[in-house]
């Protein structure tokens, strides 16, 4: 049997355990193994043995908000197993428990010897990524203590301390050197005939900065209860379609991924909040434009996210300029990072700027906000926040100088910077990537709207007609000139970028939809476009695809050239909705529910973009995050667009 991950999340931190239960440590497999809190591995081993051998599965672990799964030793046909191994395995606040029950299956008293082999190597989640880079950690330390009833791993290295403790209850026979680093635990359990043993193992992970008083649950049980109230309260009051069970159903798996994806932040004034996580495994952390467009999605269902998630980017919104984050006054956060290579900035990502969306964004959910919620209060605490991102699109984004939002290849950080920010995502039909500073189209979009919002909140909230007409008019003269520059004659569709010298990079790209959503094309362009994305080219049966089939840069296995993405789709619906085409909005809500259905009613990340008339089922995308936020939003945004038709 091949071992497979099995994603365990719960705020901010994860566990990715094996079908058997374990934790390898085996670097290079595609996905993180172990135990992470803030982008730290807490255990990088955890593997069971009984009686000196690796246990086989007859029930494996499966996807859930608990891991549990069925072990014996190995045995065979002619000599049944001599004991049955029930283990259950759930992840908290900065915590791993596991209850390990043994049953005995003969009618006579039965020796069982248990080992559980556990490390905590402290690795930094960017050491563990496929890009074989290699990073110096001089004068790093790596402790191991022996407790009562466990083990205690510590990593230091300069002013940053880091911690794992294991115990165990009962307390281990014994704690072994395995000449690794590694601890063996150790016991040997007494069972009468036919009778039974209990373990628990509880693991508290305290990271560095961790300042509060950690608390670990008495049992996986304890741990999951948690988490499904907590999943609860999403749910909780949202009026499901009941009328398309699917849709219903793919709302409420979204809601409850939203609610264990709830990563802890800081406010203005250093309060505590909660927002959305981008995604498991790789980023369980803040980034910008992934919390905005979930919270977004969410916003007619749940507005709390918006209110945390627009408190936590003001916070960290740039103040001065900075060349290796990318930082610029006004200026939007990327992605924060709290590992320890950020903090010794061994990579730009502490806190990156290296967006050129998520500060329109930010201004798009606050006008989307305060028109959803009325809440007048957020709109004057954040008012110097939003005047500052104006400020940025104006100044350093390029809208007044250029006449649209730009931006550069960073080399330290990411060569794109618009949502599609893979390598060669951003290219000509050939494939041919732009040269120079690139002008994205769906940016203009997202400037556009932030413009015109930004222009109700001033009238509305602020009280200022003379900022109002100036964003007003800014935004008028930006729809024009998108229309004259980018629109290519030849396709009816507009181009997916222009390049340094203002030549139309040619692809045709599902970013149009993003245009609909903004409402930046004028009514017959937007018509042209709605109805040209559900071509067989571009509408693969499950949603849209990232870029048309047929085009020589077209993958269907490529990350942005030919995948399929929940979150664009969700974008392109309510797109849709807005130009009213309904039926294609709801051509494409369907073709996503579909595939929702199909893998248990969550949207992955994204999706290969094989066609629905030769797959059946829709096909994954290899290193797709599992639980991804903009992913668990979406159907609350097909919601939006076409109810529960």
């Amino acid at each position: 049997m091949t071992d497979r991950h099995h994603l365990l999340v719960h705020g901010g931190t994860f566990a990715a355990v094996g079908d058997r239960g374990d934790i390898s440590g085996v670097r290079g497999a595609g996905s993180p193994d172990g135990l992470f809190v803030r982008d730290a591995r807490h255990l990088s081993r955890w593997q069971l043995t009984v009686d000196g051998a690796v246990p086989e599965v007859l029930v494996p672990v499966a996807d859930g908000d608990a891991a549990r799964c069925v072990l014996v030793p190995r045995g065979g046909r002619t000599e049944p197993p001599s004991c049955t191994l029930f283990r259950e395995q759930a992840v908290g606040d900065g915590s791993f428990v596991e209850s390990l029950r043994v049953v005995g299956n003969r009618p006579v008293p039965l020796t069982v010897r248990l080992a559980l082999t556990v490390d905590a190597d402290f690795t930094d989640q960017f050491e563990l990524r496929s890009d074989h880079r290699t990073y110096a950690k001089t004068g790093a330390v790596r402790g191991r203590r022996i407790l009562d009833d466990g083990v205690e791993f510590s990593y230091r290295r300069g002013e940053w301390r880091s911690l794992t403790a294991v115990t165990a209850d009962p307390a281990p026979d014994g704690v072994e050197e395995t000449g690794t680093g590694a601890r063996r635990l150790v016991w040997t359990l007494e069972l009468e005939p036919h009778g039974s043993a209990a373990l628990t193992l509880r693991v508290m992970a305290r990271p560095h900065g961790e300042k509060r008083a950690l608390r670990v649950p008495r049992s996986p049980a304890a741990l999951t209860a948690e988490l499904l109230a907590r999943e609860g309260e999403f749910v909780e009051g949202v009026a499901f379609p009941t009328g398309w069970p699917e849709l219903a159903a793919a709302c409420a798996r979204g809601l409850a991924d939203l609610a264990a994806l709830q990563v802890p932040a800081t406010g203005p004034d250093g309060e505590e909040l909660r927002v959305p996580a981008a995604g498991a495994p790789w980023f369980l952390t803040l980034l910008g434009r992934d919390a905005l467009l979930t919270s977004l999605f969410a916003l007619p269902y749940r507005p709390a996210p918006a209110a945390a998630t627009l408190l936590a980017l003001a916070a960290a919104q740039a103040t001065e300029t900075g060349q290796e984050s990318v930082a610029q006054p006004g200026k939007i956060v990327h992605e924060v990072r709290h590992g320890e290579l950020a903090h010794f900035h061994q990579v730009p990502y502490g806190r990156y700027y290296g967006s050129v969306d998520a500060t329109p964004l930010f201004l798009v959910l606050l006008g989307a906000y305060v028109e959803q919620t009325g809440d007048a209060a957020l709109a004057r605490r954040l008012e110097p926040h939003a005047r500052a991102a104006v400020g940025w699109m104006l100044d350093h984004g390029g809208l007044t100088s250029r006449g649209y939002l730009v931006y550069r290849a960073d080399r330290g950080g990411l060569a794109n910077q618009n949502w599609k920010d893979s390598p060669g995502a951003v290219c000509s039909a050939d494939g041919t990537r732009p040269s120079g500073p690139v002008t994205a189209a769906g940016a203009q979009g997202y400037a556009y709207d932030a413009l015109r919002r930004t222009a109700s909140v001033a009238r509305a909230v602020w009280r200022d007609e003379t900022y109002a007409a100036l964003l007003e008019q800014a935004a008028a003269d930006l729809r024009d000139r998108f229309q004259r520059d980018f629109w290519m004659r030849e396709h009816s569709f507009p181009a997916l970028a222009l390049d340094g010298e203002g030549r139309q990079v040619d692809a045709l790209a599902s970013d149009a939809g993003h245009l609909l959503w903004s409402g930046l094309l004028d009514k017959e362009y937007g018509e042209l476009v709605g109805r040209r994305l559900l071509e067989p080219d571009f509408f693969s049966g499950w949603g849209v695809r990232t870029l048309a089939a047929g085009q020589p840069a077209y993958h269907p296995l490529s990350y942005h050239r030919g995948s399929v993405w929940p979150h664009d789709n969700a974008l392109i619906a309510l797109g849709l909705a807005r130009y009213g085409l309904h039926d294609e909005a709801r051509t494409v809500a369907h073709g996503l529910v579909d595939a929702a259905t199909a893998t248990g009613h969550r949207l992955p990340e994204v999706l290969a973009g094989y066609g629905r008339d030769t797959h059946a089922e829709p096909v994954p995308y290899p290193h797709a995050c599992v639980r991804e936020a903009r992913s668990a939003a979406a159907p609350l945004a097909l919601l939006t667009a076409v109810g529960g038709a």
